[in-house]
């Protein structure tokens, strides 16, 4: 209940259009109960005393309370919709931008599949709880309340002997929606997992063919797909016993009715029409109590979905801005990691007592073998991750006392996997800075030698590039991102290993770009090619996330150390080559 009610708060802003989508359901409902007091009064009243114009008026009657609740039967519909439909919007919207602030560990941990089944199957979900429900609920509420009085009306002795088999029904529904939710939860969990292998397969399609996998991928895609079946089989098993468990009950108390009503009619204490009329409320009673343990499973339903979302929804970022955390002024770019270590994974350390200085404007190259820690320092600088301990500064300020957007604002990232967007060659660059102008951004990408290719291209600047730039060579989506770096003018530059990807050719070209890059900011390079940091102020060498050379090429090469060897060992197989 406490879960619903916080879905149901989502409902607050759009409350004026619930009031009066609720009040049309209410009359609309309202309707229902005329129908057993016309079969009443036509077969006391009209047939007994042959009453013409009584039987006039409840035709007429008749057709004005059907047209009127079908203007209400649309504006509750009408209105529901609306209200519903823009509440799953603002759960989504709030979804995203929860998915937005929360840290890379969050994703390190999720396959994207099931990232992506939050926002669209779960949230989806709750579509139901929200119109379809609430209008049955509200519905059925009033048809079983206006059931109930017009009973106690009729005749309150005979409502008492109805209502002995209420308890077996409460019962029922209890135990049921319980179960019902264990296997909701179950039928979402297999739903994202079927998101997450078609998310896979289809992002990896060029390996799964080189691979010749689409017949064991087609495979894995139906076991998670069989599970999600068996879940909802499970499901609707639960909601096909509850079902006609309740109409056994309530055909018992309809039985019981007409057994003891029929007993008052031959006493003369009810009319004909009366338990006509009873009978029929008692069918309305029984119908709205198996609607709404249907509505009940279905809430159950959503609940389990609304449990995903609210668990997404509640999470804190494991990377935090301090309460009134300063905005970090415009830099000269000093960065000094102090003692610094690091585990993704609690006794994991990658970074074990690590201190460096780059001062501004230089160049640090970063090396090592594979696992090192490498990327770790790439990733901590502009608080991708929290230190575990000591500390990073730039200009003097520890970068956990400033905020997280103007620190990253002055910081630019060339990642070694481009990541492009399905959108125009334009939009691409632009994304580095939102307020640049068309001129800002061909500079932008003459600087990083794309602008030649890009005016070849079918529409130029305005080329859509396809999913992750799959229009594109390599070369082309890294030029591309060097561009977005450069518009964005960053006083510290990462690059990770920028080039690696890349055939000779592209290497060269991209390799002028960065270094046009690189020129007045403090650059941190990531290196998998080691003849392209030779230039380097300084070059650190890691081993097992300790810093374990430092130095210029050749300085570093004259040591003969691992730096000297990984150097001679990347040489002889180019050699070979």
């Amino acid at each position: 209940m406490d879960m619903y009610l916080r879905l149901l708060r989502y409902l607050k802003p759009y409350l004026p259009r619930l009031g009066v989508a609720i009040f049309c359901t209410m009359l609309a409902a309202a309707g229902n109960l005329y129908v057993p007091w016309i079969m009443r009064d036509v077969i006391d009243n009209v047939l007994a005393n042959k009453d013409a114009f009584l039987l006039n008026m409840i035709a007429a009657g008749i057709v004005v309370i059907f047209f009127a609740r079908g203007v209400f039967f649309y504006g509750q519909n009408y209105l529901m919709s609306y209200v519903g439909q823009r509440v799953v919007i603002d759960i989504r919207s709030a979804m995203y931008r929860q998915l937005q602030r929360l840290s890379l560990s969050f994703y390190d941990k999720r396959k994207t599949g099931t990232i992506m089944s939050y926002v669209t199957n779960d949230v989806g979900a709750l579509q139901s709880a929200l119109i379809e429900n609430v209008i049955e609920m509200v519905t059925e509420s009033v048809i079983l309340i206006g059931s109930v009085a017009a009973m106690v009306y009729l005749h309150w002795q005979l409502t008492l002997f109805t209502f002995a088999t209420s308890p077996i029904v409460l019962k029922l529904v209890k135990f049921f929606g319980g179960k019902i939710r264990q296997s909701a939860h179950r039928i979402q969990e297999s739903s994202a997992d079927i998101t997450s292998v078609l998310q896979e397969t289809v992002s990896s399609a060029r390996v799964v063919k080189s691979f010749v996998r689409e017949e064991y991928e087609a495979e894995r895609f139906e076991q998670q797909n069989y599970k999600n079946f068996r879940a909802t089989m499970k499901n609707a098993q639960l909601s096909a016993i509850l079902t006609p468990a309740i109409e056994f009950v309530a055909a018992l108390g309809v039985t019981a009715i007409i057994w003891y009503g029929g007993r008052e009619v031959i006493k003369g204490s009810l009319t004909a029409g009366s338990l006509i009329a009873f009978l029929v409320y008692a069918v309305n009673l029984s119908n709205p109590l198996k609607r709404l343990s249907r509505v009940y499973a279905n809430i159950q339903r959503a609940l389990a979905a609304a449990q995903r979302v609210f668990d997404i929804l509640d999470l804190a970022p494991d990377v935090k801005e301090k309460s009134g955390a300063a905005v970090l002024p415009p830099i000269s770019g000093k960065v000094v990691f102090d003692h610094v270590s690091f585990a993704y994974n609690h006794g994991e350390a990658v970074l074990k007592d690590l201190s460096l200085t780059a001062e501004p404007g230089q160049m640090i190259a970063i090396v090592g073998p594979s696992g090192a820690g490498k990327s770790t320092i790439a990733n901590l600088l502009p608080r991708f991750y929290d230190v575990t301990g000591g500390a990073v500064s730039i200009d003097g300020l520890d970068i956990r006392d400033v905020t997280l957007a103007s620190l990253r604002e002055q910081i630019g990232i060339v990642p070694q996997e481009t990541m492009l967007f399905n959108g125009t060659v334009y939009d691409n660059i632009l994304y580095g800075r939102l307020d640049a102008t068309p001129n800002e951004v061909q500079a932008a990408a003459q600087a990083a030698n794309a602008h030649s290719f890009i005016e070849n291209l079918p529409n130029g600047y305005q080329t859509q590039i396809g999913d992750r730039g799959a229009n594109l060579s390599g070369g082309q989506r890294q030029r591309i991102a060097i561009a977005r770096a450069i518009l964005k003018n960053p006083r510290i530059l990462i690059l990770d290993e920028a080039t690696s990807a890349l055939d000779t050719e592209s290497e060269k070209i991209v390799q002028e770009a960065l270094d046009r890059l690189m020129q007045g900011r403090t650059s941190f390079v990531i290196a998998h090619r080691l003849s392209t940091i030779q230039a380097a102020d300084c070059i650190l060498v890691l081993e097992q996330g300790e810093l374990v050379e430092q130095g210029t090429h050749e300085a570093l090469l004259a040591k003969g150390g691992l730096y000297a060897q990984l150097y001679h060992l990347q040489f002889r197989d180019q050699a070979a080559k």
